[in-house]
């Protein structure tokens, strides 16, 4: 991407999604990591996208008082540091813009940068004083604005919420607090602090009751219950004053040395310690996943109803695994192109492509699916598969039928002749029909490339011709009564052999058919449950991921005294866990609930398949 584009729209009042930037980002595949800026407007935040995006010119920076960004725009740029993943900049319109007037418009655009963001950045300008704290007003509102399960979206009871706050720092990004035209000096009681212990000191809270204490505590603890994983970037002022309204044109050289080693380690950071972006469940986000995240929740807002995270993973998961079962199916039938160009082919040659299609269209279906937890979207796409496989291995046989009917009509044409001639009826006629119908046999199982049904189409061939080849027999005058009967023994004892040929051949194609469909099951199983092992270990760390960091929370509210809010955050802590426990029983949980599901599942597939191939066979 050149250059941002608006991603979403804020006009009169209301948020609508961009088609153009959703468009762009369906077409992108790649795991991102997105970084959200917010912040009062007129404070700089475009800069540091610009920064982050590695360009000068980019998001527009505005040199008047008035807000310049509306709405949300993106830039996606390749991440600088981690390969195949894509960088997303979010620059958000600016808070508390006056001309605006609507802090419910702020609230919503607050809520959907951390809704959409793996690192959240405040951008603020001076010092962290309370007016820089309750500026983030918005955080005590998230509660109200964000619901994570979906038993409690219609509900606006936070306590509907198990596990609390706990629950929100599993899906909330990781918070940086950028404090712009910093001039103060980084002391505390005269002694020197580093940035993340000037942030730590001014989100402390305070002892005692009443509501003027419990106003001041409210942001704050807002911030450390929602957002554990904190960090702080204090820069000085780029340039003088009579400067500051050219910044997006000045050369990077003329700044202010200090501010460019702070913005050059803020850069740092964010490459380094921002995570791909995740939704709950431990689902690491595509761009094209990113797109329908922003549909769902600008949607929802656009109702009037609060954005929820479980509904709209749902909602991208039925989305996202029927396009994967769409994509395994087109892989498959792509893959088996090949072989259907060379019909006929031996069953070894059909089985072989099948399984390596089937192989290939596993691997597109489990790189894109994601919670298909009952398995719905695994059998759908085995049934597809199992049906255009049945259906070329009809085509197959039926042009093995076609071209051996061809070959023996080819081939038994001058004994057709002869006999129409009247060459065979004459003494010792049977013998050479005899000579001549075995010379063409021998002709026929020589030609290379049958197909599946080179016996079974002989055997109809022979039966059919036995009639004839009975005639000349009994023609044959030269033959006593004896020899004619000894010949018509031999006569029915090559065609029951010919039929025995004929019934192996069918059976062995029916055995490799259903080792083929077993093999093709047991890998189908085993990519699944290591995919859900797999995301079953991603929401662990997850899980114990907010755990540690609530449980650091409450040692730090025990060593500042504050004991009756550290039984509340036990209180919560225990929740948590409860509501999280059966999703964390690893290989017992899979084993006794997830795999039955899915062996049925693909049990049900093979049923399908098999009935098909014994009707074929039936009607053959």
């Amino acid at each position: 991407m050149d250059s941002p584009m608006c991603l979403v729209e804020n006009a009169d009042g209301e948020l609508h999604v961009v088609p153009g930037a959703i468009k762009y980002l369906m077409g992108l595949n790649q795991q991102v990591v997105v970084v959200a800026v917010v912040g009062l407007y007129r404070t700089g935040k475009s800069y540091l996208m610009n920064k982050l995006a590695g360009k000068r010119k980019g998001f527009a920076l505005g040199a008047t008082i008035q807000s310049k960004t509306k709405g949300i725009w993106m830039w996606c740029v390749p991440h600088p540091e981690k390969r195949d993943h894509t960088l997303v900049l979010l620059d958000t319109e600016g808070l508390g813009d006056v001309e605006k007037g609507d802090s419910q418009n702020d609230a919503w655009i607050f809520s959907l940068a951390i809704l959409l963001s793996s690192t959240l950045v405040y951008n603020s300008r001076g010092t962290i004083d309370n007016q820089a704290v309750e500026n983030l007003q918005y955080v005590s509102e998230l509660t109200e604005r964000i619901k994570v399960n979906s038993s409690s979206a219609a509900s606006s009871s936070h306590d509907d919420e198990e596990g609390g706050d706990a629950q929100f720092v599993q899906f909330f990004p990781n918070f940086v607090w950028a404090i712009r035209d910093f001039t103060l000096l980084l002391e505390i009681d005269g002694r020197n602090v580093t940035e993340d212990e000037y942030l730590e000191h001014s989100l402390e809270l305070r002892k005692g009751g009443g509501k003027k204490i419990l106003m001041y505590n409210l942001p704050r603890e807002c911030i450390r219950n929602y957002f554990p994983s904190r960090k702080c970037f204090v820069f000085p002022t780029p340039t003088t004053p009579a400067n500051m309204p050219h910044l997006d044109s000045m050369d990077e050289a003329d700044l202010c040395g200090s501010f460019r080693k702070v913005a050059d380690t803020f850069c740092r950071f964010i490459f380094q310690e921002s995570r791909t972006k995740t939704v709950k469940g431990g689902h690491k986000v595509t761009g094209r996943m990113l797109g329908h995240l922003v549909n769902a929740y600008v949607e929802t807002i656009a109702k009037g109803s609060v954005p929820c995270l479980e509904n709209a993973v749902l909602a991208m998961a039925q989305i996202e695994n029927q396009a994967a079962v769409d994509e395994g199916l087109v892989v498959y039938q792509r893959g088996m192109e090949e072989v259907k160009a060379l019909f006929p082919v031996a069953m070894g040659q059909i089985s072989a492509h099948h399984l390596r299609s089937d192989h290939q269209a596993m691997q597109a279906f489990m790189k894109r699916s994601f919670k298909d937890e009952n398995g719905d979207f695994l059998k759908a796409l085995a049934v597809a598969i199992a049906k255009h496989y049945a259906d070329l291995l009809i085509q197959n046989e039926d042009a093995s039928e076609k071209k051996c009917a061809a070959l023996l009509e080819k081939l038994s044409a001058p004994m057709a002749q002869k006999t129409k001639e009247g060459i065979y009826t004459t003494p010792g006629g049977y013998e050479l029909y005899c000579n001549h119908h075995d010379n063409m046999v021998a002709q026929y199982r020589a030609e290379p490339i049958k197909g599946v049904r080179a016996e079974e189409i002989l055997e109809q061939f022979l039966r059919e011709k036995s009639l004839e080849k009975n005639s000349v027999l009994q023609a044959d005058k030269k033959l006593t009564e004896n020899e004619k009967k000894i010949h018509e023994e031999k006569a029915r004892s090559a065609v029951l052999e010919q039929e025995k040929k004929a019934a192996e051949e069918k059976r062995a194609e029916m055995e490799r058919t259903m080792e083929d469909d077993r093999r093709s099951k047991d890998e189908k199983l085993k990519q699944m449950e290591e995919k859900m092992k797999e995301e079953m270990k991603q929401q662990e760390q997850d899980f114990h991921r907010a755990l540690e960091c609530k449980m650091q929370e409450q040692k730090d509210l025990l060593e500042k005294g504050h004991k009756e809010k550290a039984d509340l955050m036990r209180q919560e802590i225990e929740e948590f866990k409860k509501s999280n426990t059966p999703e964390m029983e690893g290989d017992g949980f899979l084993e006794s609930k997830v795999m039955p599901v899915l062996r049925f599942g693909l049990d049900a597939a093979n049923t399908f398949f098999q009935y098909k191939l014994m009707k074929v066979a039936f009607m053959k």
